[in-house]
């Protein structure tokens, strides 16, 4: 391999990766080997610490004997740092991400793209992007690579056991999975010339609003207006494009929820992970859609989910994001007294959120005639928050607060009370309505604070 699986060095970056190659087959066969022989013994599955620990042996075992062997034949071993290079990549190959592992381990890395297994792209955290080289030897060795992932993640989600199936082949073409480090893989194959993969990495899991007004997300002002917001169980809908930080924001208003409340999270993927930090959230039930097994049997989407959530008792439900159907359930069950909600749904601004959700309403089996549809909005969602990037997109930033107000007839009506400024960056648009401060005042917000956002330099940026 070449590109960010192994660095060249004096032995020829040709040489080494052959060498890779070699201790990899070589380890490979002989944990086929150990792990039957285990299954065949006690007619269970080698543990995955067992495991891991038999594959770091195995590799050792064979890095020693490659040495004797160079030696006996007169030539000199590998060097100590290309040695070790050498037991990581077969490491990473066989108990990591394979080729992704070090792409993976790079902190500046956010979204890996790979057309196949050798035109691989990356985004970095700054915004730039570059091509680097391949993750696999072949696209039957990249597709191999993305199974056994898929594997791992439903053994991962079951603690080991049951593991959840998780198709990848021609009748499943579409795979959508949780990494171990928390990023969202999604691969499709058959449909595409060549299998394609593309990963989204989370930096923020565990983030506040104090923390994203570090990062220069939002401001102080908008800080303490959100958290008012959930403080006083108002139903918001994150907006924005991919990539923008929607799943960023949600964790950060999540973390302003009391400790004391039960949460129910609905996702396609596991990517909020709100049940790993008990000490925030140490009351939460997570729920994933589940598609079909091999006889076309089970399917669980959102929908179903979300009607399920309601009978658990949660304070709040938190979706990761809208999609489709469970759009109507979702607005009856706030519309119903089950305020605090959140989640998020592609839309390129705060009023394309409130179209997309009629558009969306108008698809469900449901078919809400469109009147219904808005008056079923305005009683729904309390704000709609919209993040993008600055002016020069060296940064994503909060741009628009919209605050839902009522349905007139084919329409919602609403206010934008932070619009998007000259750099991007929200500013105090519209004035809320008398309820919303009233509202916002009660949980905590000082409504001077909008008027000192008014009056200073870039709306209460600086």
């Amino acid at each position: 391999m070449t590109g960010p699986f192994l660095p060249s060095s004096a032995t020829g970056e040709s040489d080494e990766v052959a060498v890779v190659r070699r201790i990899r087959r070589q380890v490979a066969e002989t944990l086929t080997r150990a792990t039957r022989a285990h299954e065949t013994a006690t007619g269970s599955p080698l543990p995955a610490d067992e495991r891991a620990a038999t594959t770091r042996r195995l590799i050792t075992e064979a890095l020693d004997g490659y040495a004797a062997e160079e030696m006996n034949a007169g030539r000199a071993p590998l060097r100590p740092d290309v040695e070790s290079r050498v037991g990581r990549a077969v490491a990473d190959m066989l108990l990591g991400a394979g080729g992704l592992q070090p792409l993976l381990n790079d902190g500046r890395v956010e979204e890996v793209n790979a057309n196949g297994c050798d035109q691989v792209f990356v985004r970095y955290a700054d915004g730039s992007r570059a091509q680097v080289g391949p993750i696999a030897d072949s696209d039957a060795e990249m597709v191999e690579l993305i199974r056994r992932l898929a594997a791992d993640a439903g053994r991962a989600e079951t603690g080991g056991e049951g593991a959840e199936e998780r198709r990848w082949d021609r009748a499943a073409p579409i795979l959508n999975l949780q990494l171990a480090d928390g990023s969202r893989l999604h691969a499709i194959m058959s449909v595409t010339r060549r299998p394609a993969l593309s990963i989204r990495r989370h930096g923020y899991v565990k983030v506040t609003l104090a923390d994203l007004v570090q990062l220069g997300t939002v401001n102080p002002v908008l800080r303490e207006l959100l958290a008012a917001a959930v403080r006083a169980r108002l139903n918001v809908l994150i907006a924005g494009r991919v990539g923008a930080g929607k799943t960023t924001l949600l964790r950060a208003l999540a973390a302003a929820i009391p400790f004391n409340e039960r949460i129910v999270t609905i996702e396609d993927t596991y990517e909020l992970a709100l049940d790993a930090d008990k000490a925030v959230h140490p009351n939460v039930v997570p729920l994933q859609s589940r598609e079909a097994n091999v006889e076309g049997e089970g399917t669980i989407d959102m929908s179903s989910l979300f009607r399920s959530g309601l009978r658990m008792s949660p304070d709040r439900v938190i979706v990761g994001e809208i999609r489709g159907h469970e759009v109507i359930p979702m607005l009856n069950a706030m519309s119903q007294g089950n305020d605090g909600s959140l989640s998020t749904i592609h839309a390129s601004s705060s009023g394309g959120a409130l179209k997309k959700l009629m558009l969306y309403a108008a698809q469900a089996p449901e078919r809400l005639a469109p009147a219904t549809t808005n008056l079923l909005v305005a009683e729904s969602v309390h704000l709609v928050v919209h993040m993008g990037l600055t002016a020069d997109g060296s940064g994503r930033v909060l741009t628009s607060v919209r605050e839902v107000v009522d349905a007139d007839g084919l329409a919602v009506s609403s206010n934008e009370i932070f619009r998007p400024g000259p750099d991007g960056r929200a500013v105090p648009g519209a004035p809320p309505s008398t309820g919303l401060l009233s509202t916002l005042a009660e949980y905590g917000f000082d409504a001077a604070l909008l008027d000192d956002a008014r009056a200073a330099p870039g709306g209460g940026w600086a």
